[in-house]
């Protein structure tokens, strides 16, 4: 099975970051604008959390909250679980699936490297689960 790193180098080190004193629209307006589901929170180039989809959804539309005069570092869910370049993908479905997570930032050296989504591990495993059935049916057909 293959490593962080192989999707990093697969789909790129960007990751797009917000500060925790911004709103919860200007933060789901810049979501927008990039494509994304989560941001992660940085204070002085260090992650102190993540803010997705699934924190505006539970923590400010059904708690009578507004976008507009909440800053994201009230909602954010902090103490978040990385992983290494190194970290398995079986390491990663397992903090997925275990801790009901959908994002996983990739830390090397105290420094934010990247961010894995759920999806970019399940089309790592279809890739992987491909190319063996591809070469299986070429050693059993003799080529």
């Amino acid at each position: 099975m293959g490593a962080v790193h192989h999707i990093i180098r697969s789909k790129g080190s960007a990751v797009f970051s917000i500060r925790p004193d911004i709103t919860v629209f200007k933060a789901l307006e810049i979501m927008l604008e990039k494509n994304v589901s989560s941001l992660v929170v940085m204070e002085d180039e260090k992650l102190i959390g993540i803010f997705t989809e699934r924190d505006y959804a539970r923590k400010v539309t059904l708690k009578g909250k507004t976008s507009k005069e909440t800053p994201v570092g009230d909602i954010m869910s902090g103490n978040v679980i990385t992983v290494s370049p190194d970290s398995t993908i079986d390491e990663c479905m397992n903090l997925m699936t275990n801790n009901f997570i959908r994002h996983l930032p990739v830390m090397e050296n105290d420094k934010l490297i990247g961010l894995i989504s759920i999806g970019d591990v399940v089309k790592y495993i279809i890739q992987e689960q491909k190319f063996i059935i591809e070469n299986m049916e070429q050693y059993i057909g003799g080529t």
